[in-house]
C-alpha cells in the first residue's frame, strides 16, 4: 500500500498532520510493507497546487503519486468524493505523522467514509 499524509511542514515523521487537506504544503509518501506492518520507504514532496475555486486540485496532485490511502486532519466533501471515486481510503488524524502511521499499521486509525451522512448521495 502507498499512503499519502498531508503536512504543513517538511519534518517527515516528526511533523504534524495538516488540519486541512487542500491547504497542506507537503505530502509525505510512505510505501508500506503489509506483511511486516512497517514503512519500507518514505519521501516528502511539495504540494504545488493552490486550494479553492470550486474544486480541490490537491486531490489530483496527490493521486499522481499512486496512493491507496490518505491521512489528513480534515477534508471537505468534494475531496472525499473524489478519493472515493478513485478507490482511495481516507483517514482522519490530528497529531504527529509517526503516530498516524503507527495507528494505520495497527488498524486503529479512523476511516472517513465519503457521504456517509448523506446516505451515499453526495451533492
Amino acid at each position: 500500500m502507498k499512503v499519502g499524509i498531508v503536512m504543513d511542514d517538511g519534518k517527515g515523521i516528526d511533523g504534524d498532520v495538516s488540519v486541512h487537506f487542500g491547504q497542506c504544503q507537503y505530502f509525505l509518501l510512505a510505501d508500506i510493507d503489509a506483511e511486516k506492518k512497517a514503512v519500507a520507504a518514505m519521501s516528502i514532496v511539495p504540494n504545488t497546487v493552490s486550494h479553492g475555486n470550486g474544486g480541490c486540485a490537491a486531490v489530483a496532485e496527490i493521486l499522481k503519486h499512486d496512493i491507496t490511502h490518505v491521512i489528513a486532519g480534515g477534508m471537505g466533501m468534494g475531496a472525499q468524493a473524489k478519493f472515493a471515486n478513485a478507490g482511495v481510503r481516507v483517514f482522519g488524524f490530528s497529531g504527529k505523522v509517526k503516530n498516524a502511521l503507527d495507528q494505520l499499521l495497527n488498524d486503529t486509525l479512523g476511516e472517513i467514509v465519503a457521504c456517509k451522512e448523506h446516505g451515499g448521495n453526495c451533492h
